[in-house]
């Protein structure tokens, strides 16, 4: 067997990417046994450009970057492609043209996860971008009849706001946690039979023993795709 190389865009925030490192050797090394782990091409970016570029709407310029990271990590002899982050994925088609692997997106592998699991009404969290914007709930949804529910406007406020000035920047707030469980039960209220962790931070707030609501982590499902797809699994 030879092990295929992942490429990963990562630094968005360098907080996931490091769980997306430690989840994708340990899924080898869980996977193989021994003292095998992951092949792995990281290209990591600064998260201060990309976000700044974000909150200006300027998302032509953040597909540039990541298109360049991207080629680069081809280069360093990816085999297939990661973004570890949910948001970036509004500009996963343009990456997608710019290299000659595939890629593999964070939200097919979610969708796939819940679908094999029968869920058929899922709430979001994460960015404002991707509760708001439709490159994610869209493909969900029109990809594997899979209905979205999203917080309202104020809980939306509120998810992207933890997550952009706590998580991003390594901090765990118990104040937080419990306003997130307090969103996760108002979407089980709407009638969500489990609830996506849509931003690759998340899981570093929320874990599955905070709440009996079934939790979809992205990064660790991402994560576990991509080592089926490196060892030909």
């Amino acid at each position: 067997m030879t092990m295929k190389t992942i490429g990963l865009l990562g630094g968005m925030s360098w907080e996931s990417t490091a769980s997306y490192y430690r989840a994708l050797n340990e899924g080898v090394r869980a996977a193989l046994g021994g003292l095998h782990s992951a092949k792995l091409c990281l290209y990591s970016v600064d998260f201060a450009e990309i976000e700044r570029l974000q909150h200006a709407d300027d998302w032509d310029a953040t597909a540039e970057i990541l298109s360049q990271a991207a080629r680069s990590v081809e280069a360093g002899g990816a085999d297939f492609l990661l973004i570890g982050t949910n948001t970036m994925h509004k500009v996963a088609p343009q990456v997608a043209k710019a290299v000659s692997i595939p890629l593999l997106h964070i939200a097919d592998a979610t969708a796939h996860r819940l679908a094999t699991d029968g869920v058929s009404r899922v709430g979001l969290l994460g960015t404002r971008f991707t509760m708001e914007h439709d490159f994610y709930k869209g493909r969900i949804t029109e990809g594997f009849g899979i209905e979205v529910l999203v917080p309202d406007e104020g809980q939306r406020d509120q998810v992207h706001e933890v997550i952009f000035h706590e998580l991003c920047l390594g901090q765990v707030k118990e104040a937080s946690r419990q306003r997130y469980l307090e969103i996760i039960e108002s979407l089980r209220e709407k009638g969500a039979e489990a609830v996506i962790l849509g931003c690759t931070e998340i899981a570093l707030l929320v874990q599955q023993s905070h709440t009996a609501v079934p939790l979809y982590d992205t990064a660790a499902i991402h994560a576990e795709e991509a080592v089926k797809w490196a060892i030909g699994d």
